[in-house]
């Protein structure tokens, strides 16, 4: 028998059938699975984005917005690194990504078991029209005994080449099994990004 009606109080143990009025309060109020929390924003100007509380230990999966993000070199690309220490260090080494990346005409894999970062995109442009945008999605940071991963849907734009959409999908990890609790963004040799804007979300179950 299915429930239609007011909301319940217990709304985990009820398996019955919401309204749609209903959903968007129970989203309104996060109790509703899937439901995104803002938990911080940054606008980048010739910086890295640097994001140092994760609340980890609250979300399993956390989701990072990208909105216009540009590399310092035009044509670069632009990645991401893990922190076991709050941000003071950044971990440099053994991440291991797979991703397919396509524009007109080409479409290729870009893989390593062996990097110093997670690499997300490349060949971004970094002039007005230019930039990457799309989601990132983080997973296990807060279980000390998983390994952390990523995946991504991402599409960027290189204007002043003869293509100006680059798409690319795929995924990553870190495969130590620790606590990450901080994330970095940079781009080129890892270095600052120029511009953009960068938003967490935590992901409620």
């Amino acid at each position: 028998m299915s429930y239609l009606g007011t909301q319940p109080n217990d709304v985990k143990k009820n398996t019955g059938l919401y309204t749609p009025s209903e959903i968007l309060q129970l989203e309104k109020d996060g109790n509703w699975g899937g439901s995104l929390e803002l938990i911080a924003e940054q606008t980048i100007s010739s910086a890295y984005a640097d994001f140092t509380s994760l609340q980890e230990s609250k979300y399993d999966v956390l989701m990072f917005q990208l909105e216009k993000v540009t590399p310092t070199t035009n044509g670069h690309n632009i990645g991401f690194r893990f922190s076991n220490n709050g941000g003071t260090s950044f971990i440099s080494s053994g991440y291991q990504y797979a991703w397919q990346r396509g524009y007109p005409n080409t479409f290729t894999e870009i893989k390593s078991t062996s990097s110093d970062r997670i690499l997300a995109n490349g060949g971004i442009g970094n002039g007005s029209e230019d930039g990457l945008n799309g989601y990132i999605y983080l997973y296990n940071l807060g279980n000390s005994s998983k390994y952390s991963f990523a995946s991504w849907h991402l599409n960027g734009s290189y204007t002043s080449v003869s293509y100006f959409t680059i798409f690319s999908f795929g995924g990553g990890v870190l495969p130590t099994a620790e606590v990450h609790n901080a994330v970095r963004f940079g781009s080129d040799s890892f270095n600052t990004l120029a511009g953009g804007t960068i938003k967490l979300y935590g992901v409620k179950q």
